[in-house]
Parts: C-alpha cells; sequence; structure tokens
C-alpha cells in the first residue's frame, strides 16, 4: 500500500483534553483576528461615505455602486480616480490617498489571517498559518508559506488592529471635510 501524502489526521479527543491549558492564548489570536477583520470592514464600509460624496448622491446610491464592484481593489480604484477629477485641493487628496494606503497595508495582513489554514499543536495552540496562496517559482508551484504565530506575530496582529481602529477614526475625521471642500 502507498504512503498517503496526507497529514495525518489530528488527535481530537487529546486536542479537547488539552485545550483548556491553551485556551487564554488561542483566545487572545482569535480575538485579535477577530478585532482586525471586524475594524476592516468597518473602514471599507466607511468608504461608502467617501463615494457618496465624491459622486454627489445619496447613501443608498453609493452603498448601490459601491457593492455592484465586487473588490475592494476596485471600490478604492474607482474613489481614486473620482478624486482626482473631484477633489482640489492638494493637501485633501494627498489624505485621502494615505487614508487608502495605510488600509491597503492592514488589508495584507486581513487577507492573510483571513485566507489560511491555522495550524495547531497538540495542546490546541495556534502555532502557524499556512497560507492559502500559491507561489509560482521557475520550477514549480507551492503551496502558500507558513508563518509561526509567536510573540513577534501577535504584536504584529495586535499593531495591526490599533492601526485600523486610528484609521476608522482617521476617516470620520476626513469626511467633514471632504464634504465641506465638495460643496
Amino acid at each position: 500500500m502507498a504512503a498517503s501524502r496526507l497529514p495525518p489526521k489530528p488527535d481530537f479527543a487529546a486536542l479537547e483534553a488539552a485545550a483548556p491549558r491553551t485556551a487564554d492564548r488561542r483566545t487572545l489570536v482569535l480575538s485579535l483576528i477577530g478585532n482586525l477583520v471586524a475594524n476592516w470592514s468597518n473602514n471599507e464600509s466607511l468608504f461608502i461615505y467617501v463615494l457618496m460624496l465624491l459622486l454627489g448622491t445619496d447613501q443608498a446610491s453609493a452603498a448601490l455602486v459601491f457593492a455592484t464592484l465586487n473588490t475592494t481593489r476596485a471600490r478604492l480604484d474607482l474613489i481614486q480616480r473620482l478624486s482626482r477629477i473631484k477633489i482640489k485641493d492638494k493637501l485633501l487628496a494627498k489624505q485621502l490617498d494615505q487614508l487608502i494606503d495605510r488600509f491597503n497595508e492592514g488589508t495584507q495582513i486581513r487577507n492573510e489571517l483571513n485566507h489560511c489554514m491555522y495550524v495547531f499543536d497538540g495542546l490546541g495552540e495556534i502555532v502557524q498559518t499556512q497560507s492559502m496562496r500559491i507561489i509560482q517559482t521557475r520550477r514549480d508551484l507551492k503551496f502558500g508559506e507558513t508563518k509561526a504565530v509567536d510573540d513577534v506575530r501577535i504584536k504584529e496582529m495586535t499593531n495591526a488592529a490599533h492601526e485600523m481602529e486610528r484609521i476608522n477614526r482617521d476617516i470620520w475625521d476626513f469626511l467633514p471635510r471632504l464634504e465641506s471642500h465638495l460643496r
């Protein structure tokens, strides 16, 4: 019989028995992921108001345009293109570009954590992420990279979640300035 290429099936009973000892760390990691995803989603949704102002329309119409574009990249591209023809204040236009740039940086870690497989050790602790991205080299294709979920990574996740919070506040501060400029 040929050896299986599949990874070994986890010992679920052992994991469940050991899991209480690692619950705090696992809860921390999952909480950070949840905070990052929720803050990212709120920020993406705030761009509907930017679009509303740039289009000079109502919220429902802006949301319809926003939802019709099926990727975040397409939505932000539209906003940036509209800003180039609608925003005459160079500083204000630059502030919008910076908000979008900061948001896009956070999108990278959000995508990474949303589209990966989590690897647990024998105690039920999340120890790695396995990216779902395919990496093509000259000679072959590789199934995404693995990254340790260690203290350094947790700090990176914490910083990313906090940055998403700051971006949210900065977008809220930006919106009245954009509205005033476009009147």
